[in-house]
């Protein structure tokens, strides 16, 4: 397959010892001067090209210098879904009791997902439905249904639930429980029944009083 013009720039700066001009580039390439400089352009603001202004005597404008960014492509492929696995993997068979590990780990990463305090049930319920939404969980705000049942229409580790649900489904569980102690919130999360029909789990939610433990 044929490399645009742009990976053929960062390779010629990869593949340089030196910092390299605009006309030397376009000169390598085969490109007008001006097209280099669109590209870039677009390398720079990728981070993956630095600029240098070369020092000069005299007057006049210092001519500017490119080198490749010595650091990995943030723009290129992931894999999270292996990180995942390798997680949930080591959980489940190195902890003494993998759903509670689980959980543990989900409440303490939990207060990492907001950091706005919800003293009223109803503005705790709708900061809860949007932390939900922003993990991946599809949530359903309650309507006519009993108002701390909340319908989660996906799962956002879908992809090793089938390996390991129970330590999954815990992690989501501790999580919830994080964040709502986080709010300080009238609600907390007493369990999460997983895929109670094959697109959908539902949290179970209770309201809370002065004391209760959550």
């Amino acid at each position: 397959m044929r490399r645009g013009r742009r990976d053929r720039i960062l390779e010629a700066l990869r593949n340089s010892a030196e910092a390299r001009s605009i006309s030397s580039l376009a000169d390598e390439i085969g490109v007008h001067p001006n097209t280099v400089r669109f590209h870039l352009d677009g390398l720079v603001k990728a981070k993956l090209v630095e600029e240098m202004t070369d020092r000069v005597s005299g007057r006049g404008r210092p001519p500017t210098r490119y080198r490749a960014s010595r650091r990995m492509d943030r723009a290129g492929p992931t894999n999270y879904s292996l990180l995942a696995a390798v997680m949930t993997d080591y959980v489940a068979t190195h902890a003494r009791d993998p759903v509670r590990a689980g959980t543990e780990l989900g409440r303490s990463w939990g207060p990492k997902l907001t950091k706005r305090r919800a003293p009223s049930r109803e503005q705790a319920l709708d900061d809860f439905v949007d932390v939900l939404a922003e993990v991946g969980f599809g949530p359903e705000p309650p309507t006519t249904r009993p108002v701390h049942d909340i319908r989660l229409r996906h799962c956002p580790f879908i992809e090793v639930v089938d390996r390991h649900q129970p330590v999954v489904c815990a992690l989501h569980l501790g999580l919830m429980q994080g964040a709502l102690t986080a709010m300080q919130a009238p609600l907390a999360v007493d369990r999460l029944d997983p895929f109670v029909e094959p697109d959908l789990c539902v949290a179970r939610l209770r309201t809370t009083t002065e004391g209760d433990e959550r």
